[in-house]
């Protein structure tokens, strides 16, 4: 491909993927970002959900935890704490997880902030499961 982007995804343990994509799609914080070649530079905070692109082997997607998106010129550098290709994903203990988190009390704020966030995350796990 002559028009490509170069993505690099990185968690603590290991860099998952380092390959030229045509297009990305990940989670921020707030919303979805699609990238293209020729993208404006950005460096944001990513959320939780799926990290979709296109190579030249094909379209594949993966679960990203979270973290933090950097996009300099043809480079799209992704730092996440965890990354999980979609094939990967354990449905069951997805669906545990959302279990805990639904029924886990909250005493206060920061409690109940983080039981929303893990409902998050195991629903967006689930859904990338289906």
């Amino acid at each position: 491909m002559a028009n490509e982007l170069q993505l690099i995804v990185v968690t603590p343990e290991t860099t998952i993927v380092d390959e030229p994509v045509s297009a990305l799609r990940f989670p921020l914080f707030d919303g979805q970002a699609g990238v293209l070649p020729g993208r404006a530079p950005l460096v944001g905070r990513l959320g939780c959900g799926e990290l979709k692109l296109s190579a030249v082997s094909g379209e594949r997607s993966y679960f990203v935890d979270g973290g933090f998106v950097q996009i300099n010129g043809k480079t799209v550098t992704l730092l996440t704490s965890r990354c999980l290709a979609s094939s990967e994903i354990d449905s069951d203990a997805a669906r545990a997880e959302l279990a805990e988190a639904t029924t886990r009390p909250a005493a206060n704020d920061a409690d109940i902030d983080a039981r929303f966030r893990d409902q998050d995350r195991a629903r967006a796990m689930l859904s990338l499961k289906k």
